[in-house]
């Protein structure tokens, strides 16, 4: 008997979740040739760790019984170098600990969720500057650096008086393509992890929701997005706080480490023109 045919519900979403990321692989000159190509060792990875059974690795023949990849693609694909993993980039991760530790610990912050502006330099600052910041972040790295970097990315400024302040808009980097492309690919997979739990699994859903309307004006737009920006960063400053709050008390546990993403997102596009009353039913002839 052939297998049976996914459902039409299923094949429809993953078009149009697919539409946005071919339109910025076109954009990007990732062809359809090379992306189907590593889509295959995504299919084969993904069967070799997540659909074993009583936990032995499956053979080439169930891996291409599975994805539809021919055995000898699985083989090729199964002895490939493995990508390195899910994780930000050390340089990354290190910027976010900055600006989560800006935010939620003393003397850095004003109070938790709004950080302090910080003399630059602990000759000015003592324990309460940005070189003192960097140090209770990495002591691997100069403040320099550091700030010479977040400037770039558009997350810290200088003022006149030589004090550093935090851009708290900028939890993701407003520039540097390649900061960006990792935040990307962190925070859609996570979303999508999110969504397919909720798709295929028993228990508890996670929590994924969201509000849209399709008839508003462009004014209305406005005021919807600027008020995502002021209240939504402060719902994150807020999780900031208490996940900072929550991994201090944990340190001193045996209990095994989970890690978590919370994330809030706005769209906007033109709709579909709508139909008056008196056209409803029309055709064109």
């Amino acid at each position: 008997m052939p297998p049976p045919s996914p459902p039409a519900t299923l094949l429809h979403a993953l078009r149009h979740v697919m539409q946005p990321l071919v339109r910025l692989m076109l954009r990007k000159g990732v062809t359809y040739t090379f992306f189907a190509d590593m889509l295959k060792g995504i299919f084969v990875e993904v069967a070799d760790k997540e659909f074993r059974l009583d936990d032995n690795p499956p053979s080439d023949s169930r891996i291409c019984l599975i994805t539809g990849v021919h055995r000898k693609d699985v083989r090729r694909l199964r002895g490939a170098p493995q990508d390195p993993g899910e994780q930000l980039p050390e340089t990354i991760s290190l910027g976010a600990h900055l600006v989560s530790t800006w935010l939620s610990k003393p003397p850095f912050c004003i109070h938790p969720g709004t950080a302090a502006p910080l003399p630059r330099l602990a000759s000015a600052g003592g324990e309460c500057s940005f070189d003192a910041l960097v140090a209770h972040v990495s002591k691997d790295i100069r403040a320099r650096v550091v700030l010479d970097e977040r400037q770039r990315l558009g997350i810290a400024r200088i003022d006149e008086h030589d004090q550093v302040h935090l851009e708290t808009s900028a939890f993701v980097p407003q520039k540097g393509f390649d900061e960006k492309a990792a935040y990307f690919g962190h925070n859609v997979h996570d979303h999508a992890c999110a969504a397919v739990h909720n798709l295929t699994a028993d228990g508890p859903a996670f929590f994924e929701r969201s509000v849209h309307y399709d008839a508003l004006s462009p004014a209305s737009i406005e005021r919807l997005r600027e008020a995502v920006a002021a209240d939504g960063m402060q719902a994150l400053i807020a999780f900031n706080a208490l996940a900072s709050e929550l991994e201090a008390i944990d340190a001193s546990t045996g209990d095994p480490r989970q890690r978590m993403t919370i994330g809030l997102y706005f769209y906007t596009e033109g709709s579909a023109p709508q139909l008056d009353a008196s056209d409803a039913g029309k055709t064109d002839s």
